[in-house]
């Protein structure tokens, strides 16, 4: 069998036809391998009778949900491209990817209606897009669309022939547009084959285990756990979207034995009143990666007997980047680890050369799950990936143990009297303020020290004042670490992985700094 990642599933139900795949909980839907397989093998045939094959795009805009899933499997074994849509976009957001993709179909939810048909208003101009696919909700519908579950119910449930796998195309995953226009990643079969065979040799995982997915599957933090537990013959709780209470809900009714979730999520999730009488006797562990994690939140889960397990990855990797093993989670907190068992990492100085144990410097990273190249976008994809090596643009350290400490962002970072000042590390002291629920540091400009820290907190206590927070940061950073000013939001924006959209705030904070 070719590496196709579709075909892994088809693989999985002959082997294991009758544990179970997918649960929807929001849908009330369980399936197992065998039932998921034969829908995907729908999806996959109704695709091909529209002419929709190898190499062709096809664009996804759901929740998650089953639909998402069958979706995407079926297209993979047909050797489609699935461009996965962040569904947090307005149309002219969505309109770039389709247009850059070059997506011939649209397969989209019912809460979508809206932004479709304006897309479906612009023509050619807007999108190229052929076949509108809806998955209705009782007979309403965009009248130009086709039915999703009609156009399965008039397909063939076969394994639909392919010689798709390999190195061909899987997905085209557009980063998240932090810092300008997004670019999308071009993952093939092999090189997430390798993303899942690093991850099962890094991590604990078993056979059936059942691992909650709460991050949108637009996202490679979400979508290669959902591949990857199909692989490992687990079954994936497909949450809709997070709700840090339904959270608590999944793992006690469903037995979650895995989970992943960004720091952000988790913070929520601790705000949920009385989360401890929740039974969480099955979880051995949450996955958490996307920014650094503050220590006080993994300490906080420890105290409720719930290990998170830091780990970093990326999108242009497929995922996989630094992860800490489960021996080392509850000795090293604040580290994300060590990389993967076939990544190989570097942290290098501005000329290139390794950085010294504790100094820091860019994090690369190597391996077979590296993304192929930015589609349409050789120039970036130059620049990004050089000698072999992805570089990530993320600042970190190394210790002489080989365990790696994610700093930031290299664009996020304010220099600040010639010292590099991480907001990170003040994020991570300002959300130990039992008074703070969130927060996002930032510079601004300063005519004395060119940048100065200023931060953006969300009052988790309504009589929070900004001296109080300055005075919580006195004594516990240097003081050209100290933030000059502090400002109160309602809400931090987050982009779905929950990494802070700093340059929003930048616009909204310009300064100039306090002196």
């Amino acid at each position: 069998m070719r590496n196709n990642i579709g075909g892994y599933l088809g693989k999985r139900a002959h082997t294991n036809p009758d544990v179970e795949a997918v649960v929807d909980p929001a849908a009330s839907r369980r399936l197992t391998y065998a039932e998921v397989d034969r829908r995907a093998n729908r999806a996959a045939n109704a695709m091909t009778g529209l002419g929709i094959g190898k190499g062709d795009r096809v664009a996804i805009l759901m929740m998650n949900g089953v639909e998402f899933f069958e979706s995407f499997m079926g297209l993979a074994k047909i050797g489609a491209i699935v461009v996965p849509l962040n569904w947090r976009l307005v149309a002219d957001e969505l309109s770039y990817i389709l247009k850059d993709s070059g997506a011939v179909a649209l397969i989209y939810g019912h809460d979508f209606v809206d932004v479709v048909a304006e897309l479906h208003e612009r023509g050619g101009e807007g999108t190229d897009v052929r076949h509108w696919i809806e998955l209705s909700e009782g007979n309403e519908r965009n009248l130009f669309a086709t039915e999703y579950q009609d156009l399965l119910d008039g397909a063939a449930d076969q394994t639909p022939e392919s010689d798709a796998g390999e190195d061909d195309d899987l997905f085209i995953m557009y980063t998240s547009g932090t810092t300008g226009l997004p670019k999308g990643a071009l993952h093939t079969h092999n090189t997430m084959t390798w993303a899942i065979i690093t991850f099962a040799n890094s991590t604990d995982v078993r056979f059936k285990d059942r691992y909650s997915i709460a991050l949108p599957m637009f996202h490679v933090g979400a979508l290669l756990p959902v591949i990857f537990t199909i692989y490992t013959g687990g079954t994936v709780v497909l949450l809709r979207q997070f709700d840090p209470k339904v959270m608590w809900e999944i793992t006690e009714q469903e037995k979650i034995t895995s989970s992943l979730a960004v720091p952000a999520m988790l913070n929520f999730m601790l705000q949920v009143p009385e989360h401890e009488k929740y039974d969480t006797s099955d979880l051995r562990a949450i996955l958490s990666g996307a920014s650094p994690v503050p220590t006080n939140l993994i300490e906080s889960f420890r105290d409720i007997d719930i290990e998170i397990h830091q780990a970093y990855g990326l999108t242009e990797a497929g995922g996989p980047g630094t992860v800490l093993s489960p021996d080392d989670a509850m000795v090293r907190i604040g580290s994300a680890g060590k990389a993967f068992f076939h990544t190989t990492v570097r942290i290098v100085d501005d000329d290139g050369n390794d950085s010294a144990p504790g100094v820091p410097g860019e994090l690369l990273v190597q391996g077979a799950h590296v993304m192929k190249g930015y589609w349409n976008n050789p120039e970036a994809t130059a620049e990004t990936i050089r000698d072999g090596w992805l570089h990530t643009g993320d600042v970190a350290f190394q210790d002489e143990d080989g365990f790696v400490t994610i700093h930031d962002r290299v664009k996020d970072m304010v220099i600040s009297g010639g010292e590099n000042v991480y907001p990170a590390e003040l994020e991570n002291v300002i959300i130990g303020h039992p008074g703070v629920a969130d927060v996002a540091v930032i510079g601004q400009p300063s005519e004395r020290w060119g940048e100065s820290p200023f931060a953006v907190v969300v009052k988790g206590d309504a009589e929070l004042t900004e001296a109080e927070v300055l005075q919580y940061c006195d004594g516990k950073l240097a003081p050209f670490k100290q933030p000059k000013g502090v400002a109160f939001i309602e809400e931090v924006p987050r982009n779905p992985t929950g990494k802070p959209l700093k340059r929003l705030l930048r616009d909204q904070f310009p300064g100039p700094a306090r002196e």
